[in-house]
């Protein structure tokens, strides 16, 4: 399994839910084009800074590539918010209790 992080800062906090909805909008009827091979979505924000990550799961790093690719055409939403980073990690380990 792999991973690719995307950190968002800046964002005004009044703006979260807006943010929710619109990500939740656009994962309606399953991963948008480029991102078929998406196998999970983690979307987190903290209210009181207006920090949030986006977590994008796959199966292989060959998906996770094309996947990275597709994200970073997409047009961002109007927002205050900016992304400030990006990270791909294989996950070693993923417990649930």
């Amino acid at each position: 399994m792999y991973v690719r992080i995307a950190r968002f800062e800046g964002g005004d906090p009044a703006e979260a839910d807006q943010a929710v909805a619109r990500v939740s909008e656009l994962m309606q009827g399953g991963p948008p084009q480029g991102l078929e091979a998406a196998k999970r979505f983690l979307m987190l924000i903290d209210r009181e800074s207006g920090r949030g990550v986006g977590m994008t799961f796959f199966d292989n790093e060959e998906d996770m590539r094309r996947g990275d690719e597709a994200l970073n055409a997409m047009t961002p939403a109007e927002s205050s918010s900016r992304r400030t980073s990006v990270e791909m990690y294989e996950v070693a380990i993923d417990q649930q209790f």
